[in-house]
Formats: C-alpha cells, sequence, structure tokens
C-alpha cells in the first residue's frame, strides 16, 4: 500500500505537508449539546449511568476512559445510533431524545466518524465524501466535497478507492466526509488509534487545526489520556459507565478527585500513610494532610518527577539507587527505602550524576503529592 503522507519540513510556506491551506474549511453553525441523567444498558447489562454532562457549542470535548467505560455508547446516544433507557439528550436546549420523544440520526446535524473509517471499498473517494450530501444537487455535493477534499490535501485522490491509500488517508478522507455537510456536532471514535506513532502525532494537530476551522462543537472518544489532554478543551474521564471527573486538562492533572482519576494522568508512587496532628506520616517523611482528619488511614501518591535526591547525609530520608536508565529526555531511577516493600521510582534530568549503588537523601516535590482518603476496595 503507497504511504502518501511524509513527515517532512515546512515547505516554506507555512503550511503542514500533505494538507490543503488553513482557513479554507467551511465554517458551521456549532451546536450546544446537554446529557441529562442518561442511563443505557445491553440487554440488562448497564453500559452507561446517572450521566450529566454539557457541552458548550463550539468546544472540543474528549471521552476518556479505558475500553468499555461506555464512551463510545455514550457518543452513539448523541448520534441516535443508540437509544438511551432513561434520560434526556437536547441540542441547543431541544430534546431530541427522550421518553416520548426521538429525532431520527439523519434529522440532527451531527456528523459521526467511526473508529474504522468504515469508508464504502466500491466507491471512489469523492464518491464516499459525497455520500451524506443527499439533499443537495449533484454538482453542488460535487463541489463541496472536493473542497473538503483539497482542504486534507486528498483532492488529487478523488478518483482512486479506499484501498489505494495510506491509514493516515483514509483517516483524512474520513474527516472530510464528516465535515462536508457541515454538522454543528461532530462525533469522533478513536479516530487516531489506528495510525502508527511516525503519523499520528501531525495528522491529530492538522485534524484538530481542520475542526477549529470548523468551528463545530466535538466530542472525541480516547483511551489515551496524552491525547485528550492535547485535543480537549475539557475532559470527561469516565469509569464503569459513570462520569469520574470533568474540567480542563489542568484541573484534572493537579486536582484529580481520586486515586483513579490521578492514576489514570500520570505514574505515581503509592504509599499508604496516617494522619496525625504534624501531618501525614510515611515511609518518605511527614507530608501535608491537605485538610483531611488525624487518625485517618490515606493513600499518598508521589509523581517520580516530585521525588527530589540530595547528597546522603542531608535532609531527607535515606535510599540507595538500585537501578538507572536512560530514556532520552530523563534518567529513570529505581531506589529502595527501608520501610518500603517496593523501590521508590525517580525521574531526573537526563545525564544525571546518581551512580547505582549510591546512598541519597530523599524529599519530596509539595507539587507532585496527592493525598486520597484510603477506599480498600479502590483500583
Amino acid at each position: 500500500m503507497p504511504d502518501h503522507d511524509k513527515l517532512s519540513p515546512s515547505n516554506g510556506t507555512g503550511l503542514s505537508p500533505g494538507w490543503g491551506a488553513p482557513g479554507t474549511a467551511g465554517a458551521t453553525i456549532a451546536a450546544g449539546l446537554v446529557f441529562e441523567d442518561i442511563w443505557h444498558d445491553y440487554d440488562g447489562v448497564e453500559s452507561v449511568r446517572d450521566m450529566s454532562l454539557s457541552i458548550a457549542p463550539g468546544e472540543i470535548l474528549c471521552l476518556l476512559g479505558h475500553s468499555g467505560c461506555g464512551k463510545t455508547t455514550l457518543m452513539r446516544i448523541a448520534a441516535g445510533v443508540e437509544r438511551q433507557s432513561r434520560g434526556r439528550v437536547l441540542i441547543n436546549g431541544r430534546e431530541i431524545s427522550g421518553d416520548t420523544y426521538f429525532q431520527p440520526p439523519e434529522k440532527r446535524g451531527v456528523g459521526l466518524m467511526f473508529q474504522d473509517y468504515a469508508l464504502f471499498p466500491h466507491m471512489s473517494i469523492l464518491s464516499n465524501v459525497m455520500f451524506g450530501l443527499t439533499n443537495m444537487p449533484r454538482t453542488e455535493a460535487q463541489a463541496a466535497a472536493l473542497s473538503a477534499l483539497g482542504r486534507v490535501g486528498l483532492s488529487n485522490y478523488a478518483a482512486d478507492y479506499p484501498h489505494a491509500l495510506s491509514g493516515g488517508e483514509q483517516q483524512r478522507v474520513a474527516l472530510a466526509r464528516a465535515l462536508v455537510p457541515r454538522p454543528g456536532i461532530l462525533l469522533m471514535d478513536e479516530p487516531f488509534s489506528g495510525l502508527d506513532k511516525r503519523l499520528r502525532d501531525n495528522v491529530r494537530d492538522e485534524t484538530l487545526a481542520v475542526i477549529r476551522e470548523t468551528r463545530a462543537t466535538c466530542i472525541i472518544v480516547t483511551h489515551d489520556p496524552e491525547e485528550a489532554m492535547r485535543m480537549g478543551d475539557r475532559i470527561a474521564l469516565m469509569r464503569r459507565g459513570r462520569l469520574v471527573q470533568h474540567g480542563t486538562a489542568s484541573d484534572l492533572y493537579k486536582t484529580p478527585v481520586d486515586l483513579f482519576a490521578a492514576r489514570f494522568f500520570s505514574e505515581l508512587n503509592q504509599l499508604e500513610g496516617l494522619v496525625t496532628s504534624a501531618g501525614v506520616e510515611t515511609p518518605v517523611g511527614v507530608l501535608a494532610a491537605n485538610g483531611l482528619a488525624a487518625g485517618q488511614k490515606v493513600d499518598v501518591c508521589v509523581r517520580p518527577q516530585g521525588i527530589v535526591l540530595n547528597n546522603a547525609g542531608l535532609c531527607g530520608v535515606s535510599g540507595r539507587i538500585r537501578s538507572k536508565r536512560f530514556v532520552g529526555e530523563v534518567d529513570l531511577l529505581s531506589i529502595a527505602v527501608e520501610g518500603l516493600d517496593h523501590p521508590l521510582q525517580a525521574r531526573v534530568r537526563a545525564g544525571s550524576s546518581w551512580d547505582v549503588g549510591a546512598d541519597v537523601a530523599i524529599t519530596t516535590d509539595p507539587k507532585d503529592v496527592l493525598v486520597f482518603p484510603r477506599h480498600e476496595t479502590q483500583l
């Protein structure tokens, strides 16, 4: 299969290689979307539970969570491909799906881009993009489709068939097809999961630029926290069909509501602690209790970059470096500490002077320390 997607430097015009000129994607009128107390099940097995969420016009929301948590189901409910068992869906304040009313998918002004792109193999690229333009004269539909293909840099392949394109190019065709009817809301289900890392960052950035140009409200389903942080104005983190936390990337990273949310966005050293009048007593010292009551058992999480090393004998808890690995911009250190069953994992600047076998004094950076009340059943 030919691969026409090239990751070469800019050609001096300011255009990214392989994509069309910025500012040429057709704008739409963005719509607000509201999920109100949504419940859904598959043959009695709950997939979405008590889900309420609002997406503002023009906002890009990333639905984030592990496989099977209900992300795709919620998106399909918005599109009208699935119907909830309870609750309401509203677009621009008007109910489109509820107990007594259900608007069919084709009437909602919602574009849907599937994970596998769902291109029709027997149809040309141009015909694939024109597929949803049934209410438009053929000449106008063809012109609109060619314009959309031009924005994603594929107008020269209009007569080709999907099998002739690379995975990255098929993704761009699917994007053009979803956007050409100018939907007020665009839904994208794991749109970059089929791309290798060599292409993913480039295609993701260019796709985001096109979405911004159209001004459409957009929901992107992903299981990749970095992708969600890079693309979303806000992130909705889901677990087992429920909304765990909703906010900006900074909100979810800096102030996660629980241990599950914290683990989703970074590696953690997890320690057991006990709140005392002095703070939280842990094997790495006494840390801030963040208002928790004395006597309470807590889980203390320290991000690897929050482990601060000093020379042995200085202030801090004693430890010994067991291993050191170079991984590019940082060195990963494994540090044995008395009282801990597992070594601490630390990230320090690459080329550090810390050697295997060295004794060190350990402190922590408060901004990378999180403390949560302990729940024995918490995963």
